[in-house]
């Protein structure tokens, strides 16, 4: 590979990695009789002739009539909404943004608003000059740095503060593990101290033998975890669910019911230069002894041999187990050829303080048969004891075929069990691209939901509940695309997925459409929804125009909805759940949309405060808008601002600023408030920053593709 294929094969995975997010929708509607705010622009067919319609595609059946009591008993056609009783939370939403002391996990909580109550935060800083040759920091030359600690080569898994320590996932670049050296590549997650910085342990994922179509080289880990007390969760680029204990094994437990885990400690391949010292090794072992090639490759990942070795045959000429001291530990290993290598492995166990402590193991890949396209990437999210995971099923490396149309995008899981509720596979063969959305959670009028981002580009809620023989109660779904805009190969078209995560506040949700970033700014919108109707809440209705007239509902289909050339037309729904709908705002009022009054696709999820919302989208724009329309329905834009450079990630918004970063490495800062349009300070930090600034104990964290950053106010 060239120098520049490489780099070209760096940027196409780079593009793949979406950092947990919102996303919304790509048109412009026109929203009538449902007693909802119109949106931008008049849909195909008029609110007067859909009102007028004898066939009302938002009914159950084609012949219904669009009239108020029908649409009343659409309304009531759920059951009661009746919460869970007796949910225990570890922590509520409030006491969690209101403390300021942590940020467990991915939004803060649950409801996914990035917009903790943490004081004491610094509006500048310098960063400081690092050796070129060494990458040694010097810390004089800094100011406002608490700590910087090196993470891998590539880095897109926001950090989580909580008890005591900082989460991050990442690739393996810095080796912290001896028996992992950096030139491995592995999806990791670290723990770092987060008074200082130290490493403290790390989580090993080894790559999938299938390779970039399920698991994409040099990613790393994709997702932020979720914290609770001494507890954490997070999907592995595996496509594993993981429960970890956060002490790891620094408490002298290993805590189960996974005990004992096996962790491979070195290889010898059988080929090349090093064919000879693997028969040699073999040969060896088969006699009873070690061999000095396997005693380097021991000592070479942290387990040099004291003393001698006692050598057991288990399987002939195949399987062996090594009892002696290792790495001043007296512990058994076992030694396998496994295909053209002589594998060394251990047990991790309580002497193993810079590993991970696995609690338990859900393989989603092995148990429901997922496909994931290029990575896992969900943001894991909770209530009470309930766990919800989004599979990342998706199509397969030619983006054509979708290798696993029965396997569901979303579950319901026991946080403490592993023991799956239900599942759920609603975009089913209409997923256009991959799904690495996170779920977010809120109740509204009493009634809990769990709200999914499919790869069909729907947002679908579910009654957050242990559901009803596996499978579980949804509740409304809501089609972020306008019914004309079609899906193209390789983001031609208009059609888009949601990546990002919604987020809850003052009872709406706000979500906005993006796709992966390879793809281009293309058309993005942004919504407000109206989470207390049910049924298909979409903006607009896909229906056939008959000869006579009548209009049939059309199922959704995955490359377009609606094809007027073959008599088909998007309608006005009257059981609309959209509130306003954000595409572009003529704000000089030229008459004119402005690249700067366009929303373009977005990985990023909207941060809000006092009704005030943020949001960047790809093509480097800070829009800032209410959470409120006017009195006509329709959004209202404070401002837009351009950064000029990509920005992946989303906004902090806390004490009084505005915090979001750019593919350029720049950190642009904003006083919060609509009428504050340029920001005080543009911060730049070396590298690319494709995640999100957050914020916990009066400390910055910002994580760039190679580096984690703890910022704060030096005292006098």
């Amino acid at each position: 590979m060239t120098k520049n294929d490489s780099k070209k094969s760096e940027w196409n995975a780079i593009t793949l990695i979406f950092v947990a997010t919102v996303c919304g929708s790509l048109t412009s509607l026109a929203l009538s009789g449902c007693g909802q705010p119109t949106s931008l622009h008049a849909s195909t067919v008029s609110a007067t002739e859909t009102a007028d319609s004898s066939c009302c595609p938002c009914c159950p059946k084609a012949t219904s009539c669009c009239s108020e009591e029908a649409s009343a008993e659409l309304l009531v056609s759920v059951k009661d909404d009746t919460p869970i009783s007796g949910v225990q939370e570890y922590k509520s939403p409030e006491e969690v943004m209101e403390s300021g002391d942590s940020w467990p996990q991915w939004g803060g909580t649950r409801l996914g608003n990035n917009a903790p109550n943490v004081t004491g935060l610094p509006a500048t800083w310098i960063i400081g000059d690092f050796d070129r040759q060494t990458d040694a920091w010097d810390k004089d030359s800094s100011e406002n740095i608490r700590w910087v600690t090196s993470l891998g080569s590539q880095t897109y898994g926001n950090p989580v503060i909580a008890d005591g320590k900082v989460f991050v996932g990442t690739n393996n670049g810095s080796g912290y593990l001896k028996r992992y050296p950096s030139e491995v590549d592995l999806g990791c997650l670290i723990a770092l101290d987060d008074s200082n910085g130290d490493f403290l342990w790390q989580h090993s994922s080894e790559k999938l033998i299938t390779g970039r179509v399920h698991d994409w080289p040099l990613q790393g880990i994709c997702c932020a975890p979720l914290v609770e007390g001494d507890r954490l969760w997070f999907v592995t680029n595996r496509g594993e669910v993981r429960c970890l204990d956060t002490n790891g094994f620094y408490d002298n437990e290993d805590d189960g019911p996974v005990v004992d885990e096996p962790a491979k400690v070195a290889e010898i391949m059988n080929a090349g230069d090093a064919a000879q010292a693997y028969t040699d090794s073999v040969a060896a072992l088969s006699a009873g002894k070690l061999s000095q090639a396997a005693k380097d490759a021991l000592s070479a990942a942290g387990e040099e041999v004291q003393g001698d070795v006692a050598i057991k045959t288990i399987t002939a000429d195949k399987v062996w187990s090594l009892a002696g001291n290792f790495g001043g530990v007296d512990r058994e290993l076992s030694a396998k050829i496994v295909g053209p290598r002589l594998v060394f492995s251990k047990t991790l166990g309580t002497q193993d303080k810079r590993e991970a402590d696995t609690v338990w193991v859900y393989d989603m890949m092995d148990e429901l048969g997922v496909s994931q396209h290029n990575m896992a990437a969900c943001s894991v999210t909770s209530y009470g004891d309930l766990l919800f995971v989004n599979t990342s099923n998706g199509m397969d490396e030619a983006h054509i075929n979708l290798p696993a149309p029965d396997a569901p995008s979303f579950l319901c899981m026991d946080k403490n069990t592993a023991e799956v509720y239900w599942t759920d596979r609603s975009p089913g063969v209409n997923i256009l691209h991959g799904q690495w959305s996170s779920p977010t959670v809120a109740v509204f009028d009493g009634t809990p939901q769990a709200l999914f981002a499919g790869g069909d580009g729907y947002l679908y809620s579910f009654r957050a509940d242990k559901g009803s023989e596996g499978k579980p109660e949804l509740l409304w779904k809501f089609d972020c695309n306008p019914k004309e805009s079609k899906w193209v190969l390789g983001g031609k078209g208009t059609r888009n997925n949601i990546i990002a995560t919604p987020v809850a506040y003052d009872g709406k949700i706000f979500v906005a459409v993006g796709q992966d970033p390879e793809h281009g700014e293309g058309e993005g919108h942004l919504w407000c929804i109206d989470p207390t109707r049910r049924g298909d809440v979409s903006p607009e209705l896909a229906v056939k125009i008959q000869d006579d007239g009548s209009r049939t509902p059309i199922e959704h289909r995955r490359l377009q909805a609606v094809i007027p050339e073959n008599g088909e037309a998007a309608v006005a729904n009257p059981n609309s759940a959209a509130v306003w709908h954000y595409r572009f705002a003529d704000q000089n009022g030229d008459g004119e949309y402005d690249f700067e009054e366009e929303m373009h696709r977005s990985c990023g999820t909207v941060a809000i405060k006092d009704d005030v919302l943020y949001i960047a989208d790809f093509a480097g724009l800070v829009h800032c808008l209410s959470t409120k329309p006017d009195e006509s329905g329709m959004p209202i834009v404070h401002f837009t601002y351009d950064m000029f450079a990509q920005s992946w990630g989303s906004p902090l918004i806390a004490d009084g600023h505005v915090y979001i970063g750019d593919e350029d490495g720049d950190v642009a800062v904003f006083e919060f408030g609509p009428e504050n349009k340029e920001p005080i300070e543009e911060i730049n930090m070396e590298t690319s920053v494709y995640s999100t600034p957050v914020a916990a104990k009066s400390t910055l964290f910002i994580s760039t593709k190679d580096k984690l950053f703890a910022i704060g106010k030096q005292s006098d």
